[in-house]
């Protein structure tokens, strides 16, 4: 295939990045490796794990060459061929289509037009006409070209209908035919009984607020953004908007005509026309008795929208387990290798290069294959090397690979993810939001202790960070999983320090053309991670018991499932 062509060019480009050549000239870390008890050529292999061959990973595919890795593009085809090769090169099997590295997946892109249109018609006072990209963004998930609406606008709070915490925002309304108006995030909570007080669940997160509406019969929703609610400002909406919207070109499940987020003072202004304070039914929104309302205002749209179909690729590499008989606890890595690729309309500098997001976690990735492949003791059950396509499409490349693993679902002990690691220095804490969830986090603690990691939580549980990274989708699969990253504690500086780096990025940074490489990037804590990763990968290949999800959680019934299913 056209991808396999590029393989010389791109042994080529890795060579001219210095990837043949890397040394180890950074200062070396304590050797937990004799506190896990792990023989001498494992941590040999640990060790190994250099910062600078990850520097040399990031620095390419962060490269305008690659005109951001959007999904389907040339560039992203270029990303998955880099890995692939990086694959061979380090003796991996394909565990991809036909013998190959690569796992096709079949997407249909939807690009929304200049000329599409939105406003609202109130039923007394002037329409409010709406501008695209300023004011609102959507995306037409039927997939043709142009579609047209006219239907009354339905407030139903957040959206949600959960039975476990009695609560049903569309209890009482039928909104079959209409637009809800829904609120980003969750009810606020402080009990962890309710809605893991402030903690997001799934329910918070805006791709299932589309789903719900969508299974109920609605043919738009309207999500209000409210960047304390949603841990991101509007420019992080519009720039992930304006570009392509993708799909799974099997699913399916029922599809909204219009898509969309509305900036929170169109909201106001929409809840004025129906004489109603936005703050009041914010507010009321949050408690049990709130109740879903139809509004004296319509919406009018006109969406065009450009449509393709094509496919882009999960990359698999496979090492082999010692053991004899089928996997049984085998372990997978993860990091997406997609990013936001060219926004033609904007002027400058105009591509979403993605270093740190994720040309971060590639390379750790990539590292990790290295550093296992090299080993004189190889694991006795296998690893799964995984760099999925459409992360930033809404964790689709995952949810294909979900439904659609080399190793059953059940075989699979722990799957590993890493996803935006800052490059900032020495890191002296973690953040595994969601390994508190499995049977393997005493496991995790014992590890964090030998590297000399604080665990720290989740500084931002509102975010829902545990559902925004594909290690969501392969717990969906019933698969125990989380990602690993640093937290705020750094050597050399005070947590301040380390809040103060993550707000810059998350504020200047994070899916802007600015997320660029910069040869002051320090991947120590790239490499620190990726040590951690390959100790813990480590001992879930060599545990006793393989890894469960704690009970009541919520992803155990589908892994005892999985497990009975096999």
């Amino acid at each position: 295939m056209a991808l396999n062509r590029r393989a010389g060019l791109i042994v080529g480009l890795a060579a001219a990045w210095g990837l043949a050549g890397v040394c180890s000239g950074v200062r070396a870390a304590a050797d937990p490796a004799a506190e896990l008890g792990f023989p001498a050529a494992v941590a040999a292999a640990m060790q190994s794990i250099d910062p600078e061959r990850i520097r040399a990973h990031v620095k390419f595919l962060s490269d305008d060459l690659l005109e951001g890795r959007g999904t389907g593009t040339r560039g992203g085809d270029i990303a998955a061929t880099y890995i692939a090769t990086q694959f061979a090169l380090y003796g991996l099997k394909p565990a991809g289509d036909n013998g190959t590295y690569l796992q096709k997946v079949a997407f249909t892109g939807v690009l929304t037009q200049p000329g599409s249109t939105m406003s609202l018609l109130p039923a007394h006072g002037q329409p409010l006409e709406l501008k695209l990209g300023t004011d609102y963004v959507t995306s037409n998930q039927t997939q043709t070209d142009s579609v047209d609406i006219d239907a009354p606008i339905v407030f139903i709070g957040y959206g949600i209908q959960a039975p476990e915490y009695k609560w049903d925002d569309f209890k009482g309304v039928d909104v079959k035919g209409k637009v809800v108006l829904v609120i980003v995030n969750e009810p606020p909570s402080k009990d962890p009984a309710f809605f893991k007080a402030e903690a997001m669940t799934y329910y918070g997160r805006w791709t299932y607020k589309f789903e719900e509406a969508a299974r109920k019969g609605a043919i738009g929703a309207l999500i209000i953004h409210r960047t304390d609610l949603a841990s991101y400002g509007w420019p992080v909406v519009r720039s992930s908007w304006s570009n392509e919207q993708v799909y799974l070109r099997d699913d399916r499940d029922p599809k909204l005509k219009a898509a969309s987020w509305i900036q929170l003072d169109v909201a106001r202004q929409l809840f004025a026309a129906a004489n109603l304070k936005l703050d009041d039914m914010m507010n009321a929104a949050g408690t049990r008795k709130f109740k879903a309302r139809e509004l004296p205002v319509r919406l009018e749209a006109h969406i065009v929208s450009k449509v393709r179909q094509f496919e882009s690729y999960n990359v698999l590499g496979l090492l082999p387990g010692t053991d004899s008989g089928p996997a049984t606890q085998a372990v997978v890595y993860s990091a997406h290798y997609d990013h936001l690729g060219i926004d033609p309309s904007m002027a400058g500098d105009n591509i979403y290069n993605g270093a740190v997001d994720n040309g971060t976690g590639c390379g750790v990735l990539l590292e990790l294959a290295r550093a296992y492949s090299r080993s004189a003791v190889k694991p006795p059950h296998p690893v799964l090397f995984a760099s999925v396509t459409a992360e930033e499409k809404g964790l689709l490349g995952s949810n294909y690979l979900g439904k659609h693993l080399p190793i059953a679902a059940a075989q699979i002990a722990l799957d590993l993810n890493f996803d935006a690691i800052p490059p900032i220095g020495v890191p002296e804490s973690v953040n595994v939001t969601g390994a508190e969830r499995t049977t393997f986090f005493p496991m995790v603690e014992k590890t964090s202790k030998a590297f000399g990691f604080e665990i720290q939580p989740d500084a931002e549980p509102g975010a829902g960070h545990y559902y925004r990274s594909d290690h969501f989708s392969l717990a969906r699969a019933g698969v125990p999983a989380f990602s690993i990253n640093t937290a705020l504690k750094f050597a050399g500086h005070p947590p301040e320090w380390g809040k103060a780096q993550r707000d810059e990025y998350t504020a200047k940074h994070y899916h802007q053309p600015s997320d660029e490489y910069s040869a002051d990037m320090d991947f120590a804590s790239n490499a620190a991670l990726a040590k951690f990763g390959f100790a813990l990968g480590w001992e879930a290949l060599t545990a006793q018991q393989s890894v469960g999800w704690l009970a009541g959680d919520e992803f155990e019934a589908v892994r005892l499932h999985a497990t009975r299913g096999q």
